[in-house]
C-alpha cells in the first residue's frame, strides 16, 4: 500500500476521527501491510518489532467487526504477561473511544479471581489476559468464547518460551473453528510457524522487521570482573547521567540485589520482578513510568509490556541467555526515532558469547575503564501521590490538574503525569510540594466529594 493513510482503508468516520484525534497520522509499517487483510477477515501471522505498532494493527481490526448489542465476548487477545495484558487494554480502550458502551476488561493472574468472576457475570465484548487465568475461567464456565469473531495471540514467541502453548490450545478448543485467529510475534522461529500450522488456516504471513527503521542505539559491552559488577553497574549510570535506566537481570536474585546496591549508593532504584504482589507491582510500574522512579530493575519476563515512550538507557546486568532476548531488551530505547544507548556488562564464561556478538558498530572495553562515580546521585524530582478515586467516580485528568492549579494553588510545571485508574489516581507532583498537594486535595476535594490523598513511597 503506498498511501500510508489510515482514510485508505474501509473505515468509519467515527473510526478516522478518533484516530486523528489520538495522533494516528499515518500508519506504520506492520499496520499498513496487515491492517487490509484483517478487515478482510483473514487468518496473519506477523513479524514485527517491538514499538511497531501491532496493537492498533489487530485492534483496529477486531474493534470493527464488534457487535455492541451482542453481549458476549467476541474478540480475544493472549498475552504473555499481566504488565503487556494492562497496556493492551490501554490502548485498545483509546482505540474504542468512538464507541458507547463497550466492555473490555483483563484477566490476568495474581489478582483476586472473585472480582473477575463479578465482572464476567455481564459478559464482556471484548477480552484481554493471560492464557493460564482465561483458561481457568473457561474451565470453570465463567466465560464462555463459543462466539468468538477474532482471537488474538500476542507476542506469540514469548508466550511459547513461557510454556504456554498447552493453555493456548486448550483455550481454542472451547472457541469455535470459524474464526479469525491473528497471530503477532517479535521473531519467526520453527515453534511459532508450528503453531500457526495448527490453529490457523491460509494464513497470510507479513513481515515488516527488515523493511521498518532500525532503532538508533549506541550498544556499548564492558567485561568486568565478577566481583566488581556492581561497581562497574554504578559507575555506567554515572558516565551516562540518564534520565530514567531500565536495567535488565537474568534472575529475580539479581533483580533483588541490583536495585538494593543501587539505593546503597545513591541511585534511586526498584526490582520488578515475579515474587511481588500485585499491588506491588503496580506501584513500581507507575511510578517508573510517570517519572518519579529513575530506574528500574527488571526480568525479562516481568519487563513485558513496559511501555516507556522516552527510555534514555537500558543496561543488560548479564549477557541475557538467548540472542533475541538481547535484541528485545535494547529495543526499548531509541524509539519514534529518538536516540538510544545500550550497555551490557558482562563477565566470566560470558566472555566467550560476547566475542561472538562483536562487529564494527558495537564498542567493546574493559569495566576497569569506566571513570569512578564519585559520590553520583541520581533522584527523581518528583513524587508520586495516590488519590482514592478513579474512572468509576467518573474522575478525569482535567478534574485533579485543575483543583491541583486552582484550590491549592500550584503551577502547572510543578505538576507531572496524572494517570488515572478504575479505583485510584496517581499524580506526579515536585517532591516539596508533596505536603501542600495532599492538604490541599483534602480540604478542597474533587467534582465536590472528598478523597482520601496520600503519598506512595
Amino acid at each position: 500500500m503506498n498511501d500510508m493513510s489510515f482514510s485508505q482503508l474501509h473505515l468509519s468516520k467515527l473510526v478516522l476521527d478518533n484516530l486523528a484525534e489520538l495522533a494516528y497520522e499515518k500508519m506504520t509499517a506492520i499496520q499498513a501491510q496487515s491492517l487490509p487483510h484483517v478487515l478482510q477477515n483473514k487468518d496473519v501471522i506477523a513479524q514485527a518489532k517491538t514499538g511497531s505498532g501491532k496493537t492498533a494493527a489487530f485492534g483496529i481490526g477486531l474493534l470493527n467487526k464488534i457487535e455492541l448489542k451482542n453481549y458476549s465476548v467476541q474478540a480475544l487477545v493472549l498475552c504473555p504477561t499481566r504488565e503487556l495484558a494492562d497496556q493492551v487494554t490501554k490502548d485498545l480502550r483509546r482505540l474504542a473511544r468512538f464507541t458507547e458502551n463497550i466492555k473490555i476488561i483483563t484477566l490476568c493472574g495474581g489478582v483476586a479471581i472473585g472480582s473477575q468472576i463479578k465482572s464476567l457475570s455481564h459478559p464482556a465484548h471484548i477480552v484481554v489476559g493471560t492464557p493460564g487465568r482465561i483458561l481457568k475461567h473457561l474451565d470453570k464456565n465463567y466465560m464462555r468464547i463459543d462466539g468468538l469473531k477474532t482471537l488474538v495471540l500476542d507476542e506469540a514467541d514469548r508466550m511459547l518460551d513461557m510454556g504456554f502453548v498447552e493453555d493456548i490450545q486448550k483455550i481454542i478448543e472451547f472457541a469455535p473453528n470459524k474464526r479469525q485467529t491473528l497471530l503477532f510475534s517479535a521473531t519467526y522461529t520453527d515453534e511459532v510457524r508450528s503453531l500457526s500450522k495448527s490453529i490457523q488456516k491460509s494464513a497470510v504471513t507479513v513481515a515488516t522487521i527488515d523493511t521498518e527503521s532500525p532503532n538508533k542505539i549506541t550498544e556499548m559491552f564492558y567485561e568486568s570482573a565478577a566481583d566488581l559488577n556492581l561497581s562497574h553497574l554504578v559507575n555506567i549510570i554515572a558516565k551516562e547521567e540518564p534520565k530514567n535506566v531500565l536495567v535488565f537481570a537474568n534472575t529475580k536474585i539479581d533483580a533483588k540485589e541490583v536495585a538494593r546496591h543501587l539505593r546503597n549508593n545513591g541511585i534511586e532504584a526498584a526490582a520488578l520482578h515475579g515474587d511481588l504482589e500485585q499491588y506491588q507491582r503496580n506501584d513500581v510500574l507507575v511510578k517508573f513510568t510517570n517519572g518519579t522512579l529513575p530506574v528500574l530493575v527488571a526480568t525479562d519476563v516481568a519487563a513485558r509490556g513496559l511501555d516507556i515512550k522516552e527510555l534514555s538507557l537500558v543496561i543488560n546486568y548479564g549477557l541475557p541467555f538467548e540472542h533475541n532476548v538481547y535484541t528485545h531488551r535494547i529495543g526499548r530505547t531509541g524509539r519514534a526515532g529518538s536516540t538510544g544507548i545500550a550497555v551490557t556488562l558482562y563477565w566470566g564464561k560470558q566472555a566467550f558469547k560476547a566475542k561472538k556478538m562483536q562487529n564494527s558498530s558495537r564498542q567493546f572495553d574493559k569495566a576497569s575503564t569506566l571513570p569512578k562515580a564519585n559520590g553520583y546521585i541520581l533522584k527523581a524530582q518528583n513524587g508520586t501521590i495516590v488519590i482514592e478515586a478513579g474512572k468509576r467516580n467518573k474522575l478525569r485528568p482535567g478534574d485533579i490538574l485543575g483543583a491541583l492549579t486552582g484550590d491549592v494553588g500550584l503551577n502547572g510545571k510543578q505538576i507531572g503525569k496524572i494517570s488515572i485508574y478504575d479505583k485510584q489516581s496517581y499524580v506526579a507532583i515536585e517532591r516539596g510540594l508533596i505536603n501542600k498537594a495532599i492538604k490541599g486535595l483534602k480540604q478542597s476535594g474533587l467534582k465536590g466529594k472528598r478523597f482520601s490523598v496520600w503519598i506512595m513511597k
